[in-house]
Parts: structure tokens; sequence; C-alpha cells
């Protein structure tokens, strides 16, 4: 159940707050095959599972940048924010891939609203931590820092 505000004033209220995790999500070969096609990125630790099999991780594993797509869908899963006109994604003050996604892996997202901003006309901007991780997993397998402008 994601937390929902209807303000810059509330939003700002749960600055350095954790607000949860997004649901379970299974990463799947189609998806991996469909991204590699979007991005031209067909590295064969991605795209080939039987030459993969012999490779570092026993089969084929998401692309970093996929996983990174799949901050947005996840992060909207964790915060909602009513009577919001328009939102963008700012960009990305840092972003590393600790650990592989494998295929059929699970992954959710965590997040922590860092700061919120207020940027003048009905304007805010946010920083968040956002950690995806791996069912089972003993480590990340992506940690990025986002930042968000949203307009009331």
């Amino acid at each position: 159940m994601p937390t929902t505000v209807n303000s810059f004033d509330e939003l700002k209220q749960l600055a350095g707050q954790h607000l949860g995790h997004s649901s379970w999500h299974q990463i799947e070969q189609d998806r991996i095959d469909t991204f590699a096609d979007a991005t031209g990125d067909h590295q064969w630790i991605h795209v080939d599972p039987e030459r993969a099999k012999d490779g570092p991780f026993g089969g084929t594993i998401a692309h970093g940048y996929l996983t990174l797509s799949l901050l947005i869908p996840l992060w909207s899963e964790i915060l909602e924010l009513g009577g919001v006109r328009m939102a963008v994604n700012y960009g990305l003050n840092k972003v590393r891939f600790p650990a592989p996604v494998p295929v059929g892996a699970r992954i959710r997202a965590g997040a922590t609203l860092v700061s919120v901003e207020e940027l003048g006309d009905g304007g805010a901007q946010a920083v968040i931590d956002l950690v995806v991780e791996r069912d089972g997993g003993d480590k990340p397998c992506c940690v990025a820092q986002a930042v968000h402008r949203y307009h009331w």
C-alpha cells in the first residue's frame, strides 16, 4: 500500500523517512530480450541462455539499465502523489549495480525520501535513495539516488 501525499507540505513532512517497499516483480527472459531489442544491447550474458550457462553467473542476467528503468514503476508503488499536475524525472545523482539480477529473480525497491525542497510556483524537488534488492540476495542489485520534480 503506497504512502499518499496531496501537497508539498505533506511531502516535506516525510523527508528523512524510509517510505517502504514496492511489491516483488519477477524478471523473465522475455523482458530482458525486449529490453535488448529496445536498446540494441544484445550482449550474450543477457540474451543467450545456452552460452550464459557457462558464464560467470550460470545463466542470463538482466541489463543493469533494465533494472534502473524499473525504478519509476517500483517507486510509484511506494509513493502516490495526489493532485500533482506534472511529475518529472529530473535525473540521478548516483547509480551503482552491486549485484546481478539473474533471469527468474524477484526484485523490489525500497525508498527513503532524503530531502524535499520548494521550487516556487507550486513545484518541489525530491531526492530519493532507492535500493533494489533480489529475493534471497545478499547484496543490492541497484542503488540509486533519484531526483524528481513535482508540480501541484
